[in-house]
């Protein structure tokens, strides 16, 4: 693949990572309530790998090309981010010392990356655009590989670090946690009402 195309998209992949949603949100109540971060972002990773299987398998450009699928999985994950939302602003995060949940941190992980909006605009809207269907070029296949496992190594860089931080700083801080965890919830309802109302219209 063309180094200069790969670059592109890293820089625009990073930018969307780096904007708060629902995967921030998670890592960082995992953080706060003292659970393993790198069991959250091992989910959300695994939500992305799914993503990345069927856009290899081409199934991607199939919704892509029907309306209704898109737009009921749209639906679907906005009312997903809009649950989420009023569920962290009513039970927002507090610092505490709690277990792992076992598998159910890492399951509920893929599960919000899998429904996630932004996931699936970037899937289907962002990564075809980058992909090089002329000769001398890798199939498409492997050009959407490269790029989905990219994105994944985004995914977990930007997480870690994020889900790290919040355990450092504020955990000794219940009421900035409190603010900056509903401050994502309100986010992610807001989001997902704006989604669920265009889709209304």
């Amino acid at each position: 693949m063309d180094t200069g195309l790969l670059f592109s998209f890293l820089a625009l992949d990073l930018l969307l990572v780096c904007v708060p949603g629902a995967d921030w949100a998670y890592v960082i109540a995992a953080g706060v309530r003292g659970r393993s971060v790198a069991r959250a972002v091992a989910g959300l990773v695994a939500g992305y790998a799914v993503h990345t299987a069927l856009a290899v398998a081409g199934l991607a450009v199939l919704v892509a090309r029907s309306p209704a699928l898109l737009t009921a999985l749209t639906v679907a994950g906005a009312a997903y981010l809009v649950w989420l939302g009023w569920g962290v602003l009513r039970r927002p995060a507090v610092p505490e010392a709690g277990g792992d949940e076992g598998g159910a941190l890492f399951l509920r992980g893929a599960a919000i990356s899998g429904l996630n909006p932004k996931g699936l605009l970037l899937y289907l809207s962002v990564l075809p655009q980058f992909l090089v269907t002329r000769g001398g070029h890798p199939p498409v296949a492997a050009q959407t590989a490269v790029l989905g496992v990219l994105h994944m190594a985004c995914c977990a860089a930007v997480y870690l670090a994020v889900g790290s931080a919040a355990r450092t700083l504020l955990t000794a801080r219940p009421r900035a946690a409190r603010a900056v965890t509903r401050t994502s919830g309100a986010a992610m309802l807001g989001i997902g009402a704006l989604l669920l109302a265009q889709h209304a219209l």
